[in-house]
């Protein structure tokens, strides 16, 4: 009877070892080390400062699409501006061309600031209502007892104090009391500034 039961309890020992073994394979599979803590590592990103070259073509597409589209702007801007004080001057030219080339004539052979300089008064006008043009609003009153013509000289005057353009303006068949409002606009560009001074005011 003992004969049999060795070789049994010899097998079962084997068996016993080799899954113990394989046990102690997959715990050191799974863990770090001998601490018992589960294998959690990841990859380490990049160093991006070590990299050198030049930024994704995408990118500089993007801007240099930015600047060509600002400069689109600007120049639509000035073109519209430009636009905006051509259609205000030839507005104000169509209205008044024909008193103000009177004026010029009335004022051609006057002496002095002429007898109506008491009757005449100038404000400015906003740029923003001229298209950026200079202009001054010319109030020209009837103060006499009869109806009047008008011939107003308006000078642009450099920081020198030099009148660098004229301009003429006129109202006509004024009743007593009445008043007109011409505009005198100089066609000098924005810069330098220069300032408008009534030079001439005649009543005829």
């Amino acid at each position: 009877m003992p004969e049999p039961i060795v070789p049994l309890l010899r097998s079962r020992s084997a068996a016993v070892a080799l899954v113990v073994a394989a046990g102690l394979a997959l715990v050191s599979c799974g863990t770090d080390d001998d601490t018992g803590t589960p294998n959690t590592a990841r990859p380490t990103a990049p160093d991006t400062a070590s990299f050198s070259g030049t930024p994704p073509t995408a990118l500089e597409s993007k801007a240099s699409s930015a600047v060509e589209s600002a400069r689109a702007a600007a120049s639509a801007a000035a073109s519209s501006a430009s636009a905006a004080a051509a259609s205000f001057e030839a507005s104000v030219s169509a209205e008044v061309e024909r008193a103000n080339q009177a004026a010029a004539a009335e004022l051609k052979d006057v002496d002095g600031q002429g007898n109506a300089m008491s009757d005449v008064a100038m404000t400015g006008k906003p740029r923003s209502e001229t298209g950026g043009l200079l202009a001054v609003v010319v109030t020209i009153t009837n103060k006499t007892d009869r109806t009047a013509s008008y011939a107003v000289q308006v000078d642009f005057l450099d920081d020198s104090g030099k009148a660098v353009e004229t301009r003429y303006v006129g109202a006509e068949d004024l009743e007593p009391g009445e008043k007109a409002q011409p505009l005198a606009v100089s066609r000098k560009p924005a810069e330098p500034v220069l300032t408008p001074k009534l030079a001439k005011a005649q009543r005829y």
